[in-house]
This record gives C-alpha cells, sequence and structure tokens, in this order.
C-alpha cells in the first residue's frame, strides 16, 4: 500500500479502516486474545497512519458483533471502498465439524451454535477477492482453538485474499495465555508504526511484530518470517530458484547481505532484524550471531551502553542464543537485559518481566551444573527485585540453587 501524493485527495481514492474484535480466545480461565482491547489500542492510531495514505479515510469498528450477517455488510461495505483498505481481525478462530468451514468466532459463539453465530472465513475472502491489488492490507491477530488447529495443519496454513497482503499470527491451542491486555503481535506491531518517523512497510512491520513478540512455540505466521528475506538473498547470490511462496519478499536492497564483513548500515531506516530472524530461523546461527554483535556494537557507538537500544539489541542476541541451544550465553544475556530494563523502568514493566522469564528459562535448560551456579545468583537478585513476580518461580529458583550448592559439580 502506498501514500498517496499531497493533491490527489478525490472522493473516488476514500480509504476505509475496518477493524473487527471476535469472541475472545480463553484458556484455563486464562485469556489467550483479547480482541477488545487490541480494538482500543488500535483505535489511538491515526487511520492515516494504519493506512499509509493521506487520502480521506472512515474507520469502523465492530466490537462484541453477535450476528454474522451484520459483520459481512459491514466488511461488503468496507470493500466497496475505492481507495485503500486495512481490515484488522483478532479473536478466535473455529472449525464448524458439520459445514466443513473455518470460522472467526464472534460474542456467543459456542461450538454448537457455530454454523449461526461466527463468521465464515470464506466470506472474507470472497468479498476481498475482487479489490484491486495494492489497495488492500488484512492484518490478522488470532487464537485457533482444538477444532481449527488441525484443519490449519492439513491446509498448510490459512486461506487469504489473493488481492490482498496479509500479514499475521495465529497462536496454537495449546498457549496458555495471559492478562485480559493487548496481545504481543498487535503491541509489537502498533509500536512500530509510533516509533518510526517514516511508516515501515507492511512486511517490515510483520517482521518486527514477529521477531519482538515471542511468540508461542508453533504459532502461525502470515507470511512466514523465513520467507521474508529469502528471494532477496537469492538474488544477492545470482542464483535463479523457485520463488517463495511470499506475495511480498523483502527487496534486496532491504536486506543486510549475510556473510558481509562489516555489517554498518548504509541506508536510513534500515532495519536487519528481519534477515538476522530468518538466517536463525533457518539454522544459520553463527552467521546470525555474529551479523547481530555487529549490529549491537554499531548501536552502542551511536546511542551509548545505556541506552534502550542497546539493550533492544541484547535481547535479539539473547534469544539467538537461546535458538541456537547455547543456554548459558542466553542466560547471562537475558540477566544483563532485565538489569538495564531494571534501571529505567518499573519492575512490573511487562518489558522487565519478560526478560526476567527469558532468563529464568534458559537458566532452568542448562545443564552445566558450574554454569547453573554461576548464573544462578545472579537470576535470584533479578528475580528477588520484582515484587510482582509470581512467588512460585522465585521459590523453585532458590530451591534448585540450593541443590547445586550443595552438589560437587562434575564438570
Amino acid at each position: 500500500m502506498h501514500i498517496d501524493e499531497p493533491g490527489q485527495h478525490s472522493s473516488q481514492q476514500r480509504g476505509h479502516v475496518l477493524l473487527i474484535a471476535g469472541d475472545a480466545a480463553v484458556r484455563r480461565r486464562a485469556v489467550q486474545v483479547a480482541p477488545s482491547a487490541n480494538l482500543a489500542a488500535l483505535g489511538l492510531v491515526p487511520a492515516s497512519v494504519l493506512l499509509n495514505s493521506h487520502a480521506p479515510s472512515d474507520t469502523t469498528y465492530l466490537d462484541g458483533a453477535r450476528d454474522p450477517n451484520t459483520v459481512l455488510m459491514r466488511l461488503r461495505a468496507a470493500a466497496a471502498t475505492p481507495g485503500p483498505l486495512l481490515v484488522y481481525l483478532s479473536g478466535r478462530l473455529t472449525f464448524d465439524r458439520r459445514g466443513r468451514d473455518l470460522h472467526l468466532a464472534l460474542a456467543g459463539s459456542t461450538a454448537s451454535t457455530v454454523r449461526y453465530t461466527a463468521l465464515p472465513w470464506e466470506w472474507l475472502v470472497t468479498e476481498l477477492r475482487p479489490r484491486p491489488a495494492g489497495l488492500t492490507t488484512v492484518v490478522l491477530d488470532l487464537v485457533a482453538d482444538k477444532a481449527a488447529w488441525p484443519v490449519l495443519a492439513e491446509l498448510g496454513g490459512l486461506p487469504v485474499p489473493a488481492a490482498a497482503e496479509t500479514y499475521g499470527v495465529v497462536v496454537p491451542p495449546a498457549f496458555t495465555g495471559g492478562e485480559n491486555t493487548v496481545s504481543s503481535y498487535t503491541r509489537h506491531w502498533i509500536d512500530q508504526l509510533r516509533r518510526n518517523p517514516t511508516r515501515p512497510g507492511g512486511v517490515q512491520l510483520h517482521a518486527f511484530a514477529v521477531g519482538a513478540a515471542a511468540l508461542p512455540p508453533g504459532t502461525l505466521t502470515l507470511p512466514a518470517t523465513r520467507a521474508l528475506s529469502a528471494p532477496a538473498e537469492h538474488q544477492q547470490r545470482g542464483r535463479v530458484e523457485e520463488p517463495v511462496r511470499s506475495a511480498h519478499p523483502v527487496p534486496a536492497a532491504a536486506v543486510v547481505p549475510a556473510r558481509a564483513q562489516a555489517p554498518v548500515p548504509a541506508v536510513p531506516g534500515q532495519d536487519p532484524r528481519p534477515h538476522i530472524h530468518a538466517l536463525a530461523t533457518s539454522g544459520r546461527h553463527h552467521e546470525a550471531a555474529t551479523l547481530a554483535q555487529a549490529w549491537e556494537q554499531h548501536v552502542l557507538q551511536i546511542h551509548g551502553y545505556t541506552s534502550p537500544e542497546a539493550t533492544e539489541w541484547a535481547e535479539i542476541r539473547a534469544d539467538l542464543a537461546r535458538m541456537a541451544g547455547n543456554y548459558r550465553s542466553a542466560t547471562q544475556l537475558w540477566i544483563g537485559a532485565g538489569r538495564s530494563r531494571l534501571a529505567r523502568q518499573s519492575p512490573d514493566a511487562p518489558e522487565v518481566l519478560a526478560a526476567a522469564a527469558g532468563a529464568l528459562y534458559c537458566w532452568t535448560q542448562l545443564k552445566d551444573e558450574a554454569a547453573a551456579r554461576e548464573a544462578g545468583l545472579e537470576l535470584l537478585r533479578l528475580l528477588d527485585a520484582l515484587p510482582s513476580l509470581e512467588p512460585r518461580l522465585l521459590r523453585l529458583t532458590r530451591q534448585r540453587l540450593e541443590v547445586l550448592n550443595g552438589t560437587p559439580s562434575q564438570c
């Protein structure tokens, strides 16, 4: 979707933002995705930013709808807009076993009433199919329930409108969930819109959000992050290969070469995180770690060691170490990131708690007793500084550390 040139604000170019909140996804009384919270957060973002267009536009909120025909009417009206269109959907993806169709559950939808109370996914695909290419963006933040998840695996993904740029995530049903707040993917998607003076494209927004959201294992991403950089990488190597199944690859100029000796950014606004994440997910851990470390040094020189940017890169390196199975390094990096965030953020800030959770998880994976003892005391100090942390986690950490201190190292 492109920004319109000034002076082209005719009524024929009028845009539309359609925000749809389906039914909340809940597992074991914990909310996995809170569509109403997501819509409220998106409502604070100007429509011009959401659409990446200066054209006059309308915004429609659908929160708490119970009749799929009402949603269909709003969807049909939005699809008829001549200008840019953004459709955002959040909620629970379910499956009608009788009709063999995927549905977006609406308020009040149950397993026995899906056919009559939920929005058939095919309606979305059908209504947006006739739209001209380049004018439509669909953003999804969904959780698949136990009925829908096997169907997605069987289909090899989620059907999407061919004419639309579609980005988003579908979280698996086993995800325990958290509080009734804005979900991680949507929060980071919005954060990137606010943080960047020049609005990133849809591909970049999606890659940034996926990379920062700490999504549950197995989450379906649309498109997959690995697919975002592969076409450009093939071009850089001068090879002709079959295109990756992604309609919107990152342009070659926007990707940092994988084997660059000194990967320092030369283009304003360039961000290597999508490419680094793609390297790691494809098993090229050493290249990903080397590139991340070089970019971290670049950020340190510009912003300083105590800057938020430096902390973010420490967290990126921590997650790369985790993906590579280097839990010792991952634990140390997460602890350092947690301390840095704690120095300038409140102890109950989500980013502080996320860093502590990352450190704790990686520490529990350490098999080397000496390494676990070495990091355990630092980890305990960090956890002790977080009053909102679940007491059970602190207790279990102390117990394991006591056992480690009482057991001779086998190394």
